[in-house]
């Protein structure tokens, strides 16, 4: 339940410096996880990625959050799946096996890093394609994400910002290392077997509304992790 406290803003009230002061983390480090999903909880389209399903209010509270954040993290799988390109800030692609997208194999040196393990079948390929220092071995078989979220801060990156996808995001909130989810509900039903905004590991755990805007039924929300 939304608290009675917490007022519902319309979204285009807000200029785009006043849309970012409303994101300002209250501390350091801190990890924020953005999402988008339809009224039932698709966290895709029929063709299988978010870009179907997003619209210009999510694409607004998108790029302000890009613009505050340091860095980027995403699994390699949603990077695949919904074809990024290299972004304006440094992102950092999470992968057991090392598998570095084909988008990013030609980024400026120092744009993309990978987190992985020892353990891992493409470890000295991508040591070779990125350069040893932004390769981040953080566990044997296994990826240490507190020591992850560490890691980013001890570079400065203390305003982390992951975009999925939705198995990244439950290993995530398993490890208790969320600070806050961004979720976009846009005025839609998908119906079907679409992923959730969170698959995978099961976890339970308690968030607090802090804000909440919206537009055209679109409905953009921030819950920090209690």
């Amino acid at each position: 339940m939304v608290s009675e406290s917490l007022e519902l803003q319309r979204l285009s009230d807000l200029s785009d410096d006043e849309l970012a002061a409303a994101y300002t983390p209250s501390r350091e480090p801190w990890l924020r996880v953005n999402f988008v999903s339809t009224v039932d909880g698709a966290a895709q389209g029929s063709d299988g990625v978010s870009k179907s399903i997003n619209n210009d209010a999510d694409k607004r509270v998108f790029d302000a959050l890009r613009r505050r954040a340091d860095c980027l993290v995403v699994g390699a799988g949603t990077l695949r799946d919904e074809g990024y390109d290299v972004p304006p800030i440094p992102l950092v692609v999470v992968s057991r096996s090392a598998d570095l997208p084909p988008t990013l194999v030609d980024a400026p040196r120092g744009r993309i890093l990978m987190a992985t393990v020892a353990s891992a079948d493409g470890l000295e390929e991508v040591r070779e394609e990125l350069g040893q220092e932004h390769v981040l071995v953080l566990g044997d078989d296994e990826i240490d994400l507190p020591l992850l979220k560490a890691t980013l801060a001890e570079r400065g990156w203390t305003e982390q910002l992951c975009e999925g996808g939705p198995s990244l995001f439950a290993d995530l909130l398993a490890a208790d290392v969320v600070d806050e989810l961004c979720w976009t509900i846009v005025p839609a039903l998908a119906g079907g077997d679409a992923v959730r905004i969170a698959t995978g590991a099961e976890v339970e755990v308690a968030l607090r509304p802090a804000l909440l805007l919206e537009q055209d039924g679109t409905l953009l929300g921030r819950w920090l992790v209690e």
